[in-house]
């Protein structure tokens, strides 16, 4: 049973949590699956799977989904729960995906990021006025970064939650239209790339930086070694 649209806030697992849908040995499967569908076109977390070992295949929204709907927040959503209900609208969109393009079953697995102040979301930038505004939001402060992994396999889907914080030193103007112009924060949450120029702000990292990149490696593993995975 896939997760459905109409999925609530109060059935979210809590912030951090390991949520198995089906029991918790429902990801337990006969053999190691061969691959798994990554649906995603972030190349961060295509190169965190390859580090796993991971064999992968991209399995992307095409022309006729509306993939940046999926994205936009409820009235008076916590960033947390934000994070889990779009990345589990995601999964499921994926799930839908396959079985329209008629391709092989394999274990689907997708990622959501979002940087939060408070309970403000700060999703990609609009454009560069906007990068400008988030990174001048997040300077001189210390904000999280939650990324929510889902995992399809079988009947099943699962959640993982990961929260870091991350504090950066103040920006000058300056140094904000400087990064805003390498176009490096399009497409980002929060608007900066921790991976990229972005990391001479950084002060201090609390968490999994894999994590904050897009795809936390040890939530990652822990689900895909209950579906077989030799990790």
């Amino acid at each position: 049973m896939t997760p459905t649209l109409a999925a609530s806030r109060a059935s979210l697992p809590p912030e951090g949590a390991f949520a198995p849908r089906g029991g918790p040995s429902a990801l337990k499967l006969v053999s190691t699956p061969k691959f798994i569908y990554l649906a995603s076109q972030s190349p961060r977390r295509a190169q965190l799977l390859d580090q796993l070992g991971v064999r992968h295949k991209l399995l992307l929204a095409d022309d006729q989904e509306d993939a940046e709907s999926l994205e936009a927040a409820l009235p008076g959503e916590s960033p947390t729960a934000y994070v889990q209900r779009v990345t589990l609208l995601k999964l499921e969109a994926a799930v839908q995906r396959r079985v329209r393009r008629k391709l092989p079953e394999a274990p689907i697995l997708c990622a959501d990021t979002t940087v939060a102040k408070g309970r403000t979301v700060y999703g990609k930038p609009a454009d560069a006025a906007d990068a400008q505004r988030m990174l001048s939001a997040l300077s001189g402060a210390t904000h999280r970064v939650m990324t929510a992994v889902a995992l399809h396999t079988g009947r099943q889907s699962h959640l993982a939650l990961s929260t870091s914080r991350v504090s950066f030193d103040v920006l000058t103007l300056a140094q904000i239209k400087r990064y805003v112009s390498t176009s490096e924060p399009m497409g980002k949450a929060g608007a900066y790339a921790i991976q990229g120029h972005a990391a001479a702000f950084v002060t201090h990292i609390s968490g999994s930086y894999s994590g904050i990149m897009g795809l936390p490696v040890y939530e990652t593993a822990q689900l895909l070694r209950r579906c077989g995975f030799d990790l």
